[in-house]
């Protein structure tokens, strides 16, 4: 419609009438525009009264069947989330990826990011607590495989943590709080080099750490043996006298 009305101004008076007197050769938009123009130079046309509640009608029709077109166009279009159109989030793919190189926690993470800039406040209110109550039942379960002297338990238990949280991101989450809308791929590089300075930071502070009698603490190594208590030494064969 304002495409046609920008149109309308540089057409001549005849020209307009013409619209008018033939509208049935051209589309009900157009005639609308014609006759909004000839009412705006002050010689409105003495059909306009008859045609415009069908024309506005017709139009009005029209522009829901193309919605409807450009809706299904849309959704069978193959979806490309980097020229998109919508919000600039995470993809699905990004925090996969960050789940299981790093941990659950940085995949959740960018999927928060991705709840706050979508404002589902409440969901990542639930997000947070879910991520809360997977490091409580992991640390638990690890604390029971350590008492146990389990060493399988003790590998699966993060392994098993991991794949419930990927798998309640994308099929709770997700389709629940983000769904199918188009969005714009966000680029992963910043999140990645933040995760690896972590990562840097907490490797250079673990040969600090010390358990109770001092020693230090190295992952995946075995305790160390407790020395034996002090004493005299124990008497040897050769020192044994013969009575």
């Amino acid at each position: 419609m304002e495409d046609y009305a920008a149109k309308m101004q540089a057409k001549s008076l005849a020209e307009l009438q013409q619209y008018v007197s033939g509208y049935t050769q051209y589309r009900d938009d157009a005639v609308l525009a014609a006759l909004a123009e000839l009412r705006r130079r002050g010689q409105p046309a003495p059909e306009e009264e008859a045609l415009r509640p069908g024309l506005e009608t017709a139009v009005a029709q029209q522009r829901v069947d193309e919605a409807a077109v450009e809706t299904m166009r849309r959704r069978e279009a193959p979806f490309d989330p980097d020229t998109a159109d919508g919000p600039e989030l995470f993809s699905p793919g990004t925090i996969v990826l960050f789940s299981l190189m790093f941990s659950m926690l940085a995949g959740g993470v960018l999927l928060g990011i991705n709840l706050f800039r979508l404002r589902r406040t409440q969901a990542l209110a639930g997000l947070a607590a879910f991520l809360l109550g997977c490091l409580l039942a992991g640390g638990y379960a690890l604390k029971w495989a350590a008492a146990a002297n389990n060493s399988t338990a003790l590998l699966l238990v993060p392994v098993a943590v991991n794949v419930v949280a990927v798998a309640a991101f994308f099929l709770w989450f997700w389709p629940r709080y983000v769904g199918p809308e188009p969005y714009r791929s966000r680029s992963w590089l910043l999140p990645f080099l933040l995760c690896m300075a972590v990562v840097l930071v907490l490797r250079s502070f673990l040969p600090m750490l010390k358990d109770d009698k001092g020693n230090p603490i190295v992952p995946g190594s075995a305790p160390a043996a407790p020395s034996a208590a002090p004493g005299p030494p124990a008497a040897t064969a050769a020192d044994a006298k013969v009575v």
